[in-house]
């Protein structure tokens, strides 16, 4: 899910955000359609120079008994600690991860590795920030390896909202060169994609557009891994 203060938006490779409903409601309606985790990203955040909205955090995690894991805005150990008081059961760090020294070693150290992710938006193969804004002199490989984080959230910008399939082979790399859980993001079109990406060493799927403007489910597609062999929640 991004947002943009309380409002639910998406986009396509980062830009044109339009806006397709509430995110309370929203959540509400994945939680109950069987959806593992909610990933909530507050793309405005880091753009407007302003912290996490802890007040859609506290609302978000009272419509919803899943665990949910925040991203958007975060550059300080204190803005962690404020998202876990407020409903987060994780911390996204995106920019701040590469602009602020130490920020996701000093975050899993305190907070436990488990309670972290680090997101890493690529294109080209490359690492962007600043909702992909700013290249940075890493490929997310070496943004990934360089991570103390306990996952990775991984987003192509090229495949975002574009419902294109995965970026397979940015998968397959990263995967291969950590042993922490990546999350692959960006470009899911249908139940197959996910196998895909799992088959390619995903440890874990992520859909937008998917739930948003078609009539798949996460239910369904946790059905759908399982009858293929991949261990989920029913």
């Amino acid at each position: 899910m991004l947002v943009r203060g309380r409002t639910l938006v998406k986009g396509r490779q980062f830009s044109g955000d339009r806006s397709i409903g509430h995110a309370q409601q929203a959540a509400r309606v994945h939680a109950m359609r069987g959806v593992d985790e909610l990933l909530i990203l507050d793309i405005g955040a880091t753009a407007e120079g302003r912290g996490p909205d802890l007040d859609m955090v506290r609302a978000l995690s009272e419509a919803c008994f899943i665990p949910i894991t925040v991203g958007g805005g975060v550059k300080s150990l204190a803005d962690i600690d404020a998202l876990l008081r407020a409903g987060a059961d994780k911390v996204a760090i995106g920019s701040g991860a590469f602009e602020v020294p130490d920020l996701v070693k000093d975050a899993s150290a305190r907070f436990g590795a488990q309670a972290i992710v680090q997101s890493i938006d690529s294109r080209m193969f490359w690492t962007w920030i600043r909702c992909g804004t700013v290249r940075v002199p890493w490929t997310p490989m070496q943004s990934a390896l360089m991570s103390y984080a306990g996952e990775i959230l991984l987003t192509c910008i090229d495949r975002d909202g574009t419902m294109q399939g995965y970026d397979l082979d940015l998968i397959e790399a990263v995967s291969n060169a950590v042993d922490i859980p990546v999350i692959a993001s960006g470009g899911c079109s249908g139940y197959a994609d996910m196998a895909e990406a799992i088959n390619r060493g995903a440890s874990g799927v992520a859909a937008g557009a998917l739930f948003s403007f078609t009539d798949c489910t996460p239910k369904g597609a946790a059905q759908y891994l399982r009858e293929r062999g991949v261990e989920v929640r029913l």
